[in-house]
């Protein structure tokens, strides 16, 4: 095996990772989300907690995601059109980063505080 397949499926793993966390997760925040629903003192606020935790969920998939984007560009395609290609994909996700961010938390990451607490 030579080095080059190693790293390609070493990129295989982490993207499989950020599929398995988002599937694992999404399912995760989904069967958390019952109860929630369930008890009717808690149920005003199980839409917006589902949408936190779905949310958190996808952020860290999006990250690991963009690991393996990185590590195949810089290491196994290290071309002109290859880092082009990886610099949209960055761009692009990192616009649904923020506008996840500003989904969980009701703000800008660069914001200090928030006006509202968040609903639980």
């Amino acid at each position: 095996m030579t080095y080059d397949e190693t790293i390609s499926h070493v990129v295989q793993v982490v993207e499989g990772a950020g599929v398995i966390v988002m599937v694992l997760g999404g399912a995760g925040a989904f069967i958390g989300a019952v109860p929630v629903v369930l008890n009717p003192a808690t149920r005003p606020t199980a839409y917006a907690q589902l949408r936190r935790h779905l949310g958190r969920v996808i952020l860290i998939g999006l990250e690991l995601l963009i690991i393996g984007d990185i590590v195949r560009t810089v290491i196994v395609e290290p071309t002109i059109e290859s880092v082009l290609v990886l610099g949209l994909i960055v761009v692009i996700r990192i616009v649904l980063s923020f506008a996840l961010e500003v989904e969980i938390d009701g703000r800008w990451p660069w914001q200090q505080g928030r006006s509202t607490p968040p609903e639980e």
